[in-house]
């Protein structure tokens, strides 16, 4: 198993979050995001849920949680559990209907395991998720090693 795909978020504070993506458990998924993120999608975009102790989300164009790319992916759930630091795919209650929104666990949220996509974890800026508040914004996101 080689390297894999990182994303980093630069948030307002000039802090960088930093994601590992999986694309052996979701491959659809993480081409999808870096897709997104190499057409510039979500520089600017905001945090628009915030619930402590559960996640923070974010990805909407809109930002306020109705919005996405213009097109869905169908759900690739895995056996990836959802820990802190996990980064999964958000859907309205059809599976196949993420898009952009994702979100990053704030806890470990086993109710969600193989109801949602996870296809990431946190690597570095932990500690900065849980700082995220609603309307904070991604200043810039990119993405290595794909």
């Amino acid at each position: 198993e080689g390297a894999k795909p990182v994303v980093s978020i630069q948030l307002e504070n000039d802090g960088i979050i930093k994601l590992e993506l999986y694309p052996d458990a979701a491959p659809n998924h993480c081409a999808a995001l870096v897709d997104l993120i190499q057409k510039g999608y979500y520089d600017g975009l905001n945090f628009h849920r915030v619930v402590p102790g559960f996640v923070v989300q974010g990805g909407c164009p809109k930002g306020n949680g109705s919005g996405g790319p213009g097109y869905t992916l169908k759900a690739e759930f895995n056996e990836r559990p959802h820990l802190t630091g996990s980064l999964a795919m958000a859907r309205t209650p059809d599976p196949d209907s993420a898009g952009s929104q994702f979100y990053i666990c704030l806890a470990p949220q086993p109710g969600l395991d193989r109801e949602y996509t996870v296809f990431g974890q946190t690597t570095e800026g932990m500690d900065l998720v849980k700082q995220i508040r609603q309307g904070d914004k991604m200043v810039k996101v990119t993405v290595e090693g794909v």
